[in-house]
């Protein structure tokens, strides 16, 4: 019997991606993985937490962490009128990260998308799944199921 091939696991070129805005760059993540998008509002804090872990909400019976990922990449994190929260189904959990501004959902063809720049040990890019360019646009695409479960962040078990 042969194995099957972990493609799955990891979003590949040619699907959908949620665009959205942090600081002045632009993202993407794999629209599979969004399960809402929410105006911000302020979560309950957790006593000793993290500066990027915002609090927890309470979603429909479930208590959601909040991961404010402009503060986890260094932007600087104001609140405005678009300010959003994009709710992830990771792994079986649920997860809530704050962004600048959601964008678009986007289709990517295959070609538009490059794998990321190889920067030694000066950038961390094992949460990166490429760089796709759109006419002027750029958009960086993450492996948020890697970020999540990265030792950083460590919202979910790596094995799952």
């Amino acid at each position: 019997m042969r194995a099957r091939a972990r493609s799955e696991s990891k979003p590949q070129p040619g699907r959908e991606y949620l665009s959205f805005r942090l600081g002045a760059e632009e993202y993407g993540i794999d629209i599979l993985k969004v399960q809402e998008i929410r105006s911000y509002e302020a979560p309950t804090r957790i006593a000793n937490a993290p500066g990027y872990l915002k609090g927890v909400i309470n979603l429909r019976g479930v208590i959601v962490p909040i991961i404010d990922l402009r503060l986890r990449f260094g932007c600087d994190a104001e609140i405005g009128p678009i300010t959003a929260v994009i709710v992830l189904a990771v792994k079986g959990r649920v997860i809530g990260t704050v962004v600048d501004a959601v964008s678009d959902v986007l289709q990517l063809p295959h070609e538009s998308v490059k794998p990321p720049p190889s920067m030694g040990s000066v950038v961390d890019t094992r949460h990166l799944i490429g760089i796709a360019t759109l006419a002027e646009r750029m958009l960086i695409l993450m492996d948020i199921e890697s970020l999540m479960s990265s030792a950083e962040l460590g919202m979910i078990d790596a094995v799952v």
